[in-house]
């Protein structure tokens, strides 16, 4: 075999490969969603629940917050048990969300979802923790 001839066939390998091989990858990009942009499983219900959980936590954790800071009423330790509560219940429901998810996001197991709960909750655990520490000084 020539020099020229080999060259022609190494040159020409890389474009039957990418010639046998478009067809192929035409066909899986061409597959439609397993699971729709909008359509609400299971895994984004819960991964829901558990934000809206946190959310809730992290708004009654403020409000304590600022009632601790003013001293009214019992210190703000009712809304502080309240976001402790609401807050552990959303980042314990967007762990499990996201230690039962199969796939990445995208794939509608609701990991995204799962978490910023998991972070909103935290979040709320936070301001109830502070709110605490808050009126137990207060009260000392």
């Amino acid at each position: 075999m020539s020099i020229r001839r080999l060259l022609a066939v190494a040159a020409a390998a890389p474009l039957a490969i990418l010639w046998l091989a478009t067809p192929a990858a035409a066909h899986v990009l061409v597959q439609p969603d397993p699971v729709g942009s909008y359509t609400l499983t299971s895994g984004r219900l819960w991964s829901l629940v558990a934000a809206g959980l946190g959310l809730a936590g992290v708004v009654a954790g403020g409000l304590a917050l600022a009632r601790a800071r003013r001293r009214i009423g019992n210190g703000g330790r009712r809304g502080a048990v309240v976001a402790l509560v609401t807050g552990l219940a959303g980042a314990v429901i967007g762990g499990m969300v996201v230690a039962a998810a199969k796939g990445g996001p995208g794939t509608g197991y609701g990991i995204v979802g799962g978490y910023m709960a998991l972070v909103i909750g935290l979040v709320a655990l936070t301001l109830a923790a502070l709110t605490l520490a808050r009126s137990r000084r207060g009260t000392a």
